[in-house]
């Protein structure tokens, strides 16, 4: 123990024990900090996201749902709530009537999130959690103008008379549906008996809303699938908000990339710092051994060594960890409203699996094999450093990196992916750096005399360049990746919501109404769609067999109604993906959405047969069509061409953008058309860039932690061969080089490598971008040629630096001092 204690205060005192220790501290702190944060950050953004459905669980029918699924929710933990809704007219003011959308709710409403409530129409907002009292209702603000309200007045729903009592200015489950269409209107749901507005045969939604713990949450919907009937439907935020469980999808496997890629970079780190560690105790275990200490007691001396090292590694990574995460966490305050707790074991055991891998695999054949340093070296320290590493120990690392990220991100697909651009890097770099550094000979010997001196130095560490070569480049390509990846998905967001997207749409106009609307928005400079015929009918059989009334099985095909347009051209933003769009007097033709198509089991040529109202008719699949649902375009399942549904009762609808500052708008447009119908989404919209907006701001954040670990990396890898570089140096400093000769070749040498690293690094990450891309993240592939010179810059100027910022030594000290050291 003595002796412990003494080689320690001696290797910490002279730099040594740092570098090792160092390493072991950033991978507990890579792997705890990152995972922490991203497991709190996912906990925090997946709560918010559930305040798009004011739940955790909602389950939607048109009937009555079981109460007692409400006490199997209670019997689990689970808090539940109700909402009941419908259209209805609002009656009020002088006479005054308006379409309303009815919306009855329970007194726990909304599980998650909050209502947006104001004591005027556009007054201070303040948020609410509970239904209105009974007898009271709060409507949207544009209902103040249109019935010439204040708060006080009296409305009527159906046989009830109600006091408004404020302004409903946002609810967070507002999501739409063409059942939800025109103002709201909300109310006590133990008011609706009152109204007698709801009886058998009315168009209701009746919902149950469900929130809970993760786990009981996610127990309890398991339960609800197996007990929901047909026509019953279970949601959560993947299936009723699609882009926002998207969103989440890949944020979440982004940042499982970036802690994979981490748990790479810790491994590398270490293992590198460990091999400096070695090379430098080799006259040390000599000496040892010359005194008599046997291989045994040397083993055990080295592995108490690194037990020490892996528990102060780990209490300091730990500590740094946590601190990590709350200055993270603090960053975000403002935007998350939900802050997620830390106490969570499992991203500081993962850190402590993590570092046990690190010095069990990656430090202890290094220190365990310097049992066979010969005592010989005392007395002849001109022999060659003993190469502590053999050919098994890089596979059992790779095996090991590979174990490790594949329990870390619980993703197969996406270790081997990122794994087999680590092997390409490795091998295919390794041999290029071979032959690349092997072939600068000739050009060294005709070379001046400072990149005689560099080319010379490649030559003479060949393998050790290699290696670094190599490490420099896996570094390179995990942060181009990332960065690449990072650049992608936030791309992909904008596109989804680009400034000026339509965040309304008008229904229910009558044909003779299209002038006046027209020419109302055109006056009013607001950009707008057409305006496309709309009418309901039902899809009744494919290729001549008949659809089932009820699904078999949930999502099964079956008998539904669909909403029909025509349109003599193709429709905006629409594709042909197979077929042909019909020519001028083509009747019987239809064409359908692409994954309707295949989701029914139609393809081209099959007959389709349709039901509009009693008349019943067959049609063609003429062609197929790839659409974006989430363009906030009008899109539908299927098209026909102009004269064959001409003949039925129609009416026409079509989305707008209309900025805040033109809400007004809507007042005059329902004024001068009452029985049309306003489907607002712009705070749908808007929440929904909130969302997408806090997950761009955790990868930026994320990023931003893995690159500051990679150049750690490149520190460590740049310093593996220090010491025989300075007293390289040193020597030729002895013998008379000077200092602008010496710092040009160090310069030349470090920037050739990272010329050559960031090539090598450049053609593997676009190959696993590629390969990320299409068969994990499921986004296009688009090659970035952009960011190659830059990264060839970037690469050679930050490793260039940092080996001249290394090796400054040896023209600061006195030559004599740095070879008396060494």
């Amino acid at each position: 123990m003595t002796l412990l204690l003494r080689m320690l205060v001696r290797d910490w005192r002279g730099g040594e024990l740092g570098v090792l220790l160092g390493a072991l501290v950033l991978a507990v702190t890579m792997i705890s900090g990152i995972s922490g944060f991203a497991a709190a950050l996912k906990s925090a953004l997946r709560q918010e996201s559930h305040s798009f459905l004011a739940a955790d669980l909602v389950v939607r029918d048109a009937r009555p749902l079981p109460a007692d699924w409400l006490d199997e929710a209670s019997a689990r933990g689970m808090d539940s709530a109700q909402t009941l809704n419908f259209t209805s007219m609002l009656y009020g003011g002088d006479d005054g009537m308006v379409l309303a959308s009815v919306k009855a709710v329970s007194e726990a409403y909304p599980l998650r999130g909050a209502l947006r409530l104001s004591d005027t129409p556009y007054g201070d907002l303040r948020e609410h959690r509970g239904a209105p009292p009974r007898g009271s209702v709060w409507i949207e603000p544009r209902l103040f103008a249109l019935l010439e309200l204040k708060v006080g007045d009296s409305v009527g729903i159906g046989e009830a008379e109600f006091i408004v009592a404020a302004a409903i200015r946002g609810e967070p489950d507002r999501a739409g549906g063409f059942l939800g269409v025109g103002p709201r209107v909300m109310l006590n749901s133990a008011d609706i008996p009152a109204t007698q507005v709801v009886q058998p045969g009315s168009r209701v939604s009746y919902r149950h809303l469900y929130a809970g713990e993760p786990e009981a949450a996610e127990a309890f919907g398991l339960w609800l699938e197996e007990a929901i009937e047909p026509g019953q439907r279970l949601q959560s935020v993947e299936t009723s908000q699609p882009a926002v469980g998207r969103a989440l999808a890949r944020a979440e496997r982004f940042l499982l990339l970036a802690g994979s890629l981490a748990v790479i970079l810790a491994s590398v780190a270490v293992g590198l710092a460990a091999r400096r560690y070695a090379e430098r105790h080799q006259n040390y275990v000599a000496l040892l051994k010359s005194l008599g200490a046997d291989s045994t007691r040397v083993k055990r001396l080295y592995a108490a060594t690194l037990a020490l090292s892996w528990l102060i590694s780990l209490l300091l990574g730990w500590l740094l960890a946590w601190v990590l995460q709350v200055a993270a966490l603090q960053s975000f305050a403002e935007q998350l409203t939900v802050m997620p707790s830390l106490v969570q074991p499992r991203p500081y055991f993962i850190g402590a699996v993590t570092a046990l891998v690190c010095v069990g695999v990656f430090a202890w054949p290094s220190l365990g094999r310097l049992t066979d340093i010969s005592p010989l070296r005392v007395l002849r320290s001109d022999m060659p450093l003993h190469d502590t590493r053999e050919p098994r120990d890089y596979v059992l690392g790779l095996l090991a990196v590979v174990l490790l990220m594949w329990w870390y991100s619980a993703d197969l697909q996406l270790t081997l992916i990122v794994l087999s651009g680590l092997v390409a890097v490795t091998v295919v770099g390794g041999l290029v750096a071979l032959s690349l550094l092997r072939g600068g000979r000739a050009l060294g010997m005709q070379a001046g005399s400072v990149w005689r001196l560099a080319l010379a130095s490649l030559q003479r560490h060949g393998l050790g360049n290699a290696l670094q070569l190599v490490v420099f480049a896996v570094a390179i390509m995990l942060l181009l990746l990332l960065g690449l990846l990072r650049t992608s998905l936030l791309e992909g967001w904008q596109q989804q919501l680009p400034a000026g997207a339509p965040n309304h749409f008008l229904l229910n106009l009558a044909p003779d109404e299209l002038g006046s609307v027209s020419t109302l928005l055109d006056d009013r400079q607001v950009e707008r769609e057409r305006l496309y015929p709309m009418l309901r009918g039902r899809l009744m059989g494919v290729a001549g067999e008949a659809l089932p009334i009820e699904p078999e099985e949930e999502d099964a095909p079956s008998q539904r109604e669909v909403n029909f347009t025509w349109s003599a051209e193709l429709p905006d933003g629409n594709e042909l993906v197979e077929g042909d769009w019909w020519q001028s007097g083509e009747l019987a033709a239809v064409s359908v959405e692409a994954e309707f198509a295949q989701r029914y089991g139609m393809a081209l040529g099959d007959q389709v047969d349709i039901r509009i109202g009693a008349a019943e008719f067959t049609v063609t699949v003429t062609s197929l069509r790839s659409l974006d649902w989430e363009s906030f375009k009008p899109n539908f399942f299927m098209v026909f061409p102009p004269g064959l549904l001409e003949s039925y009762p129609v009416t026409y609808m079509t989305s707008f953008y209309l900025p805040p500052e033109q809400k007004s708008l809507l007042n005059d447009l329902l004024r001068q058309h009452p029985t049309a119908t306003v489907l607002e989404i712009d705070a749908i919209m808007a929440q929904l860039r909130s969302t997408l907006g806090q997950v761009s701001a955790a990868i930026e954040l994320v990023l931003g932690l893995v690159l500051l670990a990679g150049i750690l990396v490149l520190i460590a890898g740049v310093q593996a061969t220090s010491d025989s570089r300075l007293r390289e140096s040193a020597l030729l400093r002895a013998l008379g080089a000077g200092r602008a000769h010496i710092l040009g070749g160090v310069a030349i040498e470090f920037l050739t490598l990272g010329v050559m690293s960031g090539l090598l690094a450049i053609t593997a990450a676009e190959g696993a971008f590629w390969a990320l891309q299409r068969f994990v993240l499921e986004l296009p592939y688009t090659p970035t040629p952009a960011l190659w010179f830059p990264t060839l810059a970037g690469a050679a100027a930050l490793i260039g630096g940092l080996g001249l910022w290394n090796c400054r030594r040896v023209v600061s000290v006195a030559p004599a001092e740095v070879l008396r050291d060494a």
